[in-house]
């Protein structure tokens, strides 16, 4: 078992100090703390058993929540083979529905007091959750988004228009909301779980349009936005990268389609 994310803390306030430790994210947890990640699962056979791994060795109490959409690549059999423990909870998709039909079902299933959205492909690296979940425990923020647009930690050099497309559809989610999100299509969106609660009963969308319609849904209810910034590993689309060109038009959609209706 990993060393409990409160004596790493005491030990490195002991050597450091408590304001240098809270600028780098060593603070300590409140009693009873959990949090729940939910990790969206479709044809991820060569990452899921590593993801599962780097969460587990994250030293805060949590409860992993794996939703596989159906996938056709053995996952599945991947999936049955990891320890289950008390920590994890594997949720079968009979049929493949998108991305953010796995998130809605992962939501559903949520107990801990904070919830994370985990890629399982290995882009966004678990050793962050402290810094990202830092603002809620702070008492500062109801969600907050782990900006890949940030300037923290090493970011994978890759396509040039692919960022461009995700700042113009950031920028554009930004108009109708009136945030200012640096990166409203991060994988890294961390909720209150009264937030989850709130806005679970609303979600519709069951591909990447759920990125701006969880935006525009938090935006609508005034709750306190953060942003933090974190390391990127991106993936090629030979290495498995997933979204397209017909994903971007939809989340296009959903931004105007979720400004005019909740």
């Amino acid at each position: 078992m990993p060393e409990c994310h409160s004596d790493i803390s005491q030990k490195w306030q002991n050597l450091l100090g408590q304001l240098v430790c809270r600028e780098l994210g060593v603070y300590p947890l409140p009693e009873g703390l959990r949090i729940s990640v939910v990790v969206p699962v479709y044809n991820e056979k060569a990452t899921v058993v590593e993801i599962v791994r780097r969460i587990r060795e994250v030293p805060i109490p949590k409860e992993i929540i794996v939703v596989d959409d159906c996938s056709t690549d053995g996952s599945r059999d991947v999936l049955a083979s990891i320890d289950p423990g008390d920590d994890l909870r594997v949720v079968l998709h009979e049929k493949n529905r998108g991305k953010g039909a796995a998130v809605r079902t992962g939501f559903a299933h949520v107990t801990g007091d904070i919830v994370i959205i985990q890629d399982a492909d290995l882009e966004y690296d678990p050793a962050q959750y402290h810094r990202l979940i830092q603002p809620i425990v702070e008492g500062v923020a109801d969600v907050v988004y782990g900006s890949r647009f940030l300037p923290v930690g090493p970011h994978r050099v890759l396509y040039f228009w692919h960022q461009v497309g995700n700042r113009m559809l950031t920028m554009l989610s930004n108009m109708f909301t009136d945030l200012n999100l640096t990166d409203m299509e991060t994988c890294y969106k961390v909720f209150r779980r009264e937030v989850i609660q709130a806005i679970l009963p609303t979600l519709k969308e069951d591909r990447f349009g759920v990125d701006p319609e969880l935006t525009a849904k938090v935006a609508r209810r005034k709750y306190r936005v953060y942003e933090v910034g974190i390391s990127y590993f991106g993936r090629t689309y030979q290495e498995g990268k997933k979204i397209g060109l017909s994903d971007a038009c939809r989340v296009f959609w959903s931004i105007l389609k979720y400004w005019l209706r909740d």
